[in-house]
């Protein structure tokens, strides 16, 4: 089941599997987000929670005991609550239970909005912890866009202007976790060129990361910017080839090399206390002219 909220300038789409953005439509209806073609990757806009990434083994210790979680938790694919459904905002809802427990045995609540102003749409998570222990937490956002976007300009035009001049070296999966190996951030006078090269290695991991806004697009026509001002990290990330760009907003990333701690101590991880709340907010904005 999905929802559709929409102003006259934008138009989301939302389903209640994984409370996953899985369209997303100009004024013109054209369309900006990945269709999710399996010949490449089903995947459109999941949410990553209660990790982000890749844990070692696929299993994370939590007071001396191990617990099998998969690749990016298990938010993506559970079905959410639809709480609340208005013209330009919706409402999702995914409590823990006996079935996420196993996996993660902290009891929460997970809160996704989506509310379309203008051109923006804002994609808000609040984690709440409903136990009475401190819960690790990590969340990312992974959207994907067309690749070129639907605006004219051919695909090797374009390219991904931060917001600060990024000159920390960047970091790659490897088997998933992140690779002890630092490599020189490609990004140039604050500018990804983007290319296929760039990614027959995987993803490019910008864990010491200036910005917190980037701007996709050609040099002409419509552009996005999408903006995370509370999230430390970045992924960017596609398959040679594909049709799709993905820019993921994250807290926290894989599992390094050779990691082997209680989760609570694995870089990135937040903890929130119990009764407490943690807000992680994403805006995709549609511009109009030059990148």
């Amino acid at each position: 089941m999905s929802v559709t909220i929409a102003s006259p300038q934008l138009r989301a789409q939302v389903s209640d599997k994984g409370a996953e953005l899985v369209r997303l439509q100009d004024e013109r209806g054209r369309d900006l987000l990945w269709d999710g073609d399996p010949a490449f990757w089903t995947g459109r806009s999941p949410l990553l929670f209660p990790v982000v990434g890749r844990v070692r083994n696929d299993r994370i210790q939590v007071d001396g005991s191990e617990y099998e979680l998969p690749k990016h938790g298990f938010a993506r694919g559970s079905r959410f609550e639809i709480k609340e459904v208005e013209p330009s905002r919706c409402l999702f809802r995914l409590h823990s239970d006996e079935a996420t427990l196993r996996q993660y045995p902290f009891p929460f609540q997970l809160d996704v909005s989506y509310t379309i102003d203008g051109t923006t749409l804002t994609i808000a998570a609040s984690v709440t912890n409903s136990g009475s222990a401190a819960m690790p937490v990590s969340f990312g956002f992974h959207p994907a866009f067309r690749w070129p976007l639907p605006f004219g300009s051919p695909r090797e035009a374009h390219a991904i202007r931060f917001e600060r001049e990024e000159p920390a070296p960047i970091r790659r999966p490897v088997d998933g976790l992140i690779s002890s190996k630092a490599e020189t951030s490609p990004v140039r006078d604050g500018t990804l060129l983007l290319d296929d090269a760039l990614f027959e290695a995987d993803a490019l991991v910008f864990d010491r990361l200036e910005s917190r806004s980037v701007v996709y697009g050609a040099p002409q026509g419509g552009s996005i910017r999408v903006d995370f001002s509370g999230m430390p990290h970045l992924g960017i990330w596609t398959k040679p080839g594909a049709g799709f760009i993905c820019i993921e907003p994250w807290q926290g990333h894989a599992d390094p090399e050779g990691f082997d701690g209680e989760l609570s101590t694995k870089p990135g991880i937040v903890l929130i206390q119990p009764g407490g709340a943690r807000d992680f907010v994403m805006k995709i904005t549609i511009r109009q002219g030059e990148v």
